[in-house]
Formats: structure tokens, C-alpha cells, sequence
């Protein structure tokens, strides 16, 4: 017998290790977005819920003892209850008017026989790869009230037509028209998987095209819409760069600028941070119920078992008409902001005195982008912002990838926690995990505070759920028999990944990829709270170039960060599109 239970005894501890494996593997996973998300919102509610420095080396007494004052004065401060009710107006103005926006303009994409749809369908989401802060410049050298391009424009015509877009309606506008994408991305999807039979049903019924689209076809798409409003609205609320540069001319204070200004203070005011913080977040969290309260209870099941293909309305001659509409948007949205990028990046003076000189070639040359590149904190922003996307997209794809592994294709114990800690980050404005990064570290002798891996890590745990729903997308078109087949040769789950998920999931993989790059790149809110004199990144320093009064060397380096996202966006297609060819 005792030959016998000394032979069972390896056996014994390999399945007690086979068995706490999920359970070692679950762990790690929540220590890992304890580390990157529950650590630092922790610290944010502690420096909301008490008088203590983040910088100060306070004792645990001090730590435990609670307080509202932080509360009290932020609620009873005129200041942020203005900020509060602009950013009401603003973000939520310029989400319902991105949502008219963005579901007209995936209605004729997707349901219309519009000339040049699908190429109108691609060019409707560049707004999403050009930087918020970018965008604002643009626009200021085109609204600007007294030498903006438009008006010089409009002037010289002789209308007498003055766009102000330093102004309540100028943030609206701008908010909307960069956003509507979003709104567009979701509403497209909807509208492409939607089982026709619904509209042939009302329209037997007598329900002409027009009235079976706003009964029948948009109250289907209802969660789509919702849900694009909702991340529409968090966006705007975290978004700084809008703000600063169209809001403080016209002293419209937004609660962004109101949270920036409140850590730039002597001294800091990093405790009323944190309380204002908390106020946005509840702010997000009432849409985030709204949304829920209005979709509980309600069908809108629109796919079925049978294969469809999403009906396309014949329009007859009003399909110019829309074709217009989609033109005018195209202008305005993407052409006219880039035009104006370019004339004030290569002209050497700001005066225009007629149309003629707009087009005079010797009134332009290369002098921005040289000053731009002799500055050397300009190459130095370029360096930091490259190893901040290289660190977020790295870091961003193993987690990502873990995430969605263990959650879709798994029965790990704690997946559906792990879950919703990750999707969670949605609904925090990025300008926040500034903030809640702030507190969690800046106290910490030789922590991660004025390192590029602070700045990294906090755009992880920022886009984590971005990142998971691609690679979650891509995970779903695997079949599980692929990897029962890998598990019977004797593969394990690393090895299974590893040879069979991952090559499997390349266009995935390359799409995260190339996302958490991008979105690193163009981040500014998050960027905003966490960068030093040696860790600034190209976001940044534009704010601070724009911020110096030197308009020319911002519209270059505005023009130059757009052509360096697209640059990355083409590269991700031409591997995505070899990877395709080759599997």
C-alpha cells in the first residue's frame, strides 16, 4: 500500500495543479486590472472623500478620516456649477445633433442606392483618427471672428454672413461633427444586419417608404442609437482639447478645463480634482441607467435564422439629393478643416488681404516646419509619443487578448467579474483616469510618476475595452472544434493560443494593434495630468504651441500628426491586407 500511494502521490499534486490553474489564471487577471483600473479609481475616491495631499506622506489616521468638504465646496462653487451646466449643453446638444448626423448619413450609406456610397461610408470616418485638439485648431482658423478663414472668405464675396465659432454654438458644432462617427459606426451595423422583412411587412400593410422608415427601421435600431449617444456623450465630457481652445476665448467654461485648472493652481488643488471627478463620473453613470431604463423590457430582435441581404431603397432623382447632403458633410467635416491646416502651415504670414493672395504660391514656404523641427522638444515629443504607443499597444494586446480569451472561450471561475471590471473603463472620460493615475501615483517615492510607463499604462487600462471588443469580434469566428482538435494532440492552452488563436485572429490582432496606437497618439486628456518636462508627447506640446500664440507652427504640427495617423492607418491595412492573402 504504501508503494502504492507513493506512485499516486505525483500524479495526486499534478491534478491539484491542474485543477488550481484557472484559479491562479482568474488572479492574475484581476490583480492585473486591480493594478491598471480598481488601484487608481481607489485613490481617486480617497482624495475625493478626504483632505489629504497625494503628495504628502500622510498616515493611515489621516487616510481614514472621511469628509465631505471637498463636496460641499465643489457643489456650492458658482464656477463649477457653470462648468457643470455648459458641459451639459455642449456635450449634450452635440450629442442628439452627431446622432441626426450620424444615423442620416448611415441611412443613405447602408439603405439608399446614393452615388458613391461606400466610398462616402469610408471618408465619413476619418473624424475618428484626426486628434480632438487638431480638429479645434482647425476650426479656430476657420471660425475665428475676426481673421478666421470663412469670414475673410464671406467678406471678400460681400455677404455679410460672421461665424463666431468661440462660442456655446461653435462647441456644439465642432462636438458634433467630429462625433457623429460613432454614432454612424453603430447605426451602420444595425442597419446592415436588420431582416428587411420587417419594412416589407409595414409597407403590405400601406405604410409608404418615408413613414415605414421613422415607424419601422430607426425604432429597431433604438439600442444602436442609444448606445452611440451614451459613448458619444462620455467622450465629450472627457474631452479637453475642444474646449480650451474654442470655449476659454469666450470664458465658456467646461468642467475638462475646470478639472485641468484645479491641479495647475498654487497650490494644486488635487482633493477638488478628485471631488469634480467624481461628479462627472456619476454624471456618466445617470446616462448609463437612462440608457438601461429606456431598452428594459422592449424586443428589438431584428436578426433571424434566415439568410437576408439589407434592402437598399430606390431613390429615383432624390438620390442627388442625398448624394449632396453627404457632399456637404464631406466638405465641411474633413475637407475644409485640413484646407485650412495647410494654408496656415505653409503661409508665412497670417494677413490675407484678398482671395488672390490665398492662392498666390510665393506667399507660402517651409518656415513652420522648420522652426517646428528646431525646436527640440519637438523630436523629443515624437520619441516619448512613440514609445507610449509601442508600450500601449504591447501591453494593451497581451491584456486585451487575455481578457477576451478567458471571458469568450473559457470557463475560468471569475470570467463574468473579470468582465465587467474591464468594460467598466467605458464609462470613465479618459480625462479622468488622468486624474485617478495622478492620485494613485504621484506620491510614490521612485514610483511610476514621470515615467513614460505611467502615461502607457494609463491609456491600457483607458482602452482596454476597445481593445477587448475587437479581439472579442475576432475570437467569436473561431470555432471551438480548432482548438478541442490542438487540446486532443496534447497542445495546452499557451501553446493552443498560440499556434492556433493567433494566426487565426491575425486582421484582429493587427486591428488592436494599430487602434491602441492610434488612440495613444491622439490622447491628449488622459496625456494632460501625467506628462513632465522630458515625458511631454506630441498632444501636448500642440496644446502648448497653440496655448504660446504661434498659430503657424501649430497648424504644421497639426498637419503633420495627421499625416503620421494616416500614415499608421495605412501601413495596419497593407499588413492586415497581406495577413488576409497569405491565410
Amino acid at each position: 500500500m504504501a508503494l502504492i500511494s507513493a506512485a499516486q502521490m505525483p500524479q495526486k499534486r499534478a491534478g491539484t495543479i491542474e485543477r488550481m490553474l484557472p484559479w491562479l489564471w482568474s488572479g492574475s487577471l484581476l490583480a492585473t486590472l486591480g493594478f491598471l483600473v480598481i488601484y487608481p479609481m481607489l485613490m481617486l475616491i480617497v482624495g475625493a472623500f478626504t483632505v489629504v495631499s497625494p503628495i504628502s506622506s500622510a498616515t493611515a489616521t489621516e487616510v481614514s478620516r472621511f469628509s465631505l468638504q471637498n463636496f460641499v465646496d465643489t457643489l456650492t462653487s458658482p464656477a463649477v456649477g457653470q462648468a457643470v451646466l455648459n458641459s451639459v449643453i455642449a456635450c449634450g446638444a452635440g450629442t442628439v445633433f452627431a446622432v441626426i448626423l450620424g444615423v442620416m448619413m448611415s441611412w443613405i450609406v447602408v439603405r439608399t442606392n446614393t452615388p458613391a456610397r461606400r466610398i462616402i461610408g469610408e471618408i465619413s470616418k476619418v473624424p475618428l483618427f484626426i486628434p480632438p485638439l487638431v480638429a479645434a485648431v482647425a476650426w479656430s482658423i476657420l471660425g475665428s471672428p475676426d481673421t478666421g478663414l470663412l469670414n475673410i472668405f464671406f467678406q471678400k464675396m460681400g455677404i455679410a454672413i460672421n461665424i463666431n465659432l468661440y462660442s456655446m454654438v461653435g462647441l456644439i458644432t465642432v462636438f458634433a461633427m467630429y462625433y457623429c462617427p460613432y454614432v454612424y459606426m453603430f447605426a451602420s451595423s444595425a442597419l446592415m444586419n436588420m431582416d428587411p422583412s420587417f419594412e416589407e411587412a409595414s409597407e403590405i400593410s400601406g405604410a409608404g417608404a418615408l413613414r415605414t422608415q421613422f415607424q419601422i427601421t430607426f425604432p429597431l435600431i433604438a439600442p444602436a442609437i442609444l448606445s452611440s449617444m451614451l459613448l458619444s456623450f462620455v467622450i465629450m465630457l472627457g474631452i479637453y482639447g475642444v474646449p480650451a481652445v474654442l470655449g476659454l476665448p469666450a470664458n465658456i467654461s467646461l468642467l475638462p478645463v475646470h478639472l485641468y485648472q484645479l491641479t495647475v493652481l498654487s497650490p494644486p488643488q488635487y482633493n477638488a480634482a478628485a471631488a469634480v471627478s467624481i461628479i462627472m463620473i456619476l454624471v456618466t453613470l445617470v446616462f448609463v441607467y437612462l440608457q438601461y431604463k429606456i431598452l428594459a423590457g422592449r424586443s428589438y430582435v431584428t436578426i433571424s435564422g434566415k439568410g437576408f441581404r439589407p434592402k437598399t431603397l430606390e431613390l429615383g432623382i432624390w438620390r442627388w439629393f442625398t448624394f449632396a447632403l453627404a457632399l456637404i458633410y464631406i466638405v465641411v467635416v474633413v475637407i475644409l478643416p485640413v484646407f485650412a491646416l495647410t494654408v496656415m502651415a505653409f503661409r508665412k504670414f497670417m494677413f490675407i488681404p484678398s482671395l488672390a493672395s490665398l492662392f498666390d504660391l510665393t506667399q507660402y514656404s517651409m518656415g513652420h516646419f522648420e522652426s517646428l523641427f528646431d525646436n527640440p522638444q519637438t523630436l523629443m515629443s515624437m520619441w516619448n509619443t512613440l514609445e507610449v504607443g509601442l508600450i500601449t499597444a504591447v501591453i494593451g494586446l497581451a491584456v486585451a487578448l487575455s481578457i477576451s480569451y478567458t471571458v469568450q472561450r473559457s470557463k475560468a471561475p471569475g470570467r463574468r467579474l473579470i468582465d465587467m471590471i474591464s468594460t467598466s473603463a467605458a464609462s470613465i472620460p479618459g480625462l479622468i483616469v488622468g486624474v485617478a493615475y495622478l492620485w494613485a501615483w504621484i506620491g510614490l517615492p521612485d514610483g511610476l510618476y514621470g515615467t513614460l510607463w505611467i502615461l502607457g499604462l494609463a491609456l491600457v487600462g483607458r482602452h482596454i475595452p476597445d481593445a477587448a471588443r475587437i479581439l472579442a469580434s475576432s475570437l467569436i469566428q473561431v470555432h471551438k472544434d480548432l482548438e478541442e482538435a490542438a487540446w486532443i494532440a496534447g497542445s495546452g492552452m499557451f501553446k493552443t493560443v498560440r499556434t492556433i488563436i493567433l494566426p487565426l485572429c491575425k486582421p484582429g490582432v493587427i486591428a488592436t494593434v494599430s487602434l491602441l496606437f492610434i488612440l495613444s497618439v491622439r490622447e491628449l486628456g488622459t496625456s494632460l495630468f501625467l506628462y513632465t518636462a522630458d515625458t511631454i508627447v506630441m498632444p501636448v506640446l500642440l496644446l502648448g504651441l497653440y496655448e504660446s500664440g504661434t498659430l503657424g507652427t501649430t497648424a504644421a504640427f497639426g498637419l503633420f500628426q495627421i499625416i503620421f495617423i494616416a500614415g499608421v492607418i495605412g501601413l495596419a491595412n497593407v499588413i492586415r491586407h497581406l495577413v488576409t492573402r497569405n491565410t
